[in-house]
């Protein structure tokens, strides 16, 4: 895997799912988020205006899910909206200072391209390169990093602003799956991101 290459001004920082939804004491708890929200945050500050923060919206109710999603949340009723109070989607409050001029746009699935108030604003912010952070490394950001990578973005994952309720997932992730993509996919740390791109 090659060092993390120069990044202009097409780059645009996906954070995704950064809700307490993951950081409370939900089901849905990831221990481990607190190691990642500084290196987070210094890429958030570096370039607030090209950030997005999305969030993963749970729906009323099971029922209220269409096809294999209604079965998902039979599973995960405690998360629905009907069960959990609603302000758990939010983003976590050790970012809403950036919003403005960072965005935040809401999906429904793991990817967050299905959304399609994210394309058309990576569309509007010119965006051909994504930086992303957050949770899960193999959940939602590895759906989001997938399509992106189908799509024909360049890709660039902060491998120390990246986290997961299943360490073991995490690790297979870095350490194996998206290094079998090293042509659409860099890997490297905040430091080094934050170096490489320009303010």
């Amino acid at each position: 895997m090659q060092d993390v290459r120069p990044i202009g001004q097409d780059a645009v920082h996906v954070v995704v799912d950064m809700q307490d939804l993951f950081a409370a004491q939900t089901v849905w708890h990831t221990p481990s988020i607190p190691a990642i929200t500084p290196t987070i945050r210094r890429l958030v500050t570096h370039r607030s205006d090209r950030t997005v923060f999305t969030r993963f919206m749970t729906p009323l109710t099971a029922d209220e899910a269409g096809g294999a999603w209604r079965t998902y949340y039979r599973r995960w009723t405690p998360v629905t909206t009907s069960q959990m109070d609603p302000a758990m989607l939010d983003v976590m409050n050790e970012f809403r200072s950036f919003i403005p001029p960072a965005h935040v746009i809401d999906k429904t699935t793991y990817s967050a391209f299905e959304s399609d108030t994210f394309v058309n604003l990576l569309d509007a912010m010119a965006c051909q390169t994504l930086i992303v952070t957050g949770v899960e490394t193999d959940v939602c950001v590895l759906a989001t990093v997938m399509t992106g990578v189908d799509r024909g973005y360049r890709v660039i994952i902060a491998e120390d602003a990246v986290t997961s309720s299943d360490e073991d997932a995490h690790r297979a992730m870095l350490d194996f799956v998206y290094r079998r993509f090293e042509d659409q996919i860099e890997i490297g740390s905040t430091a080094e991101i934050i170096a490489s791109w320009q303010s």
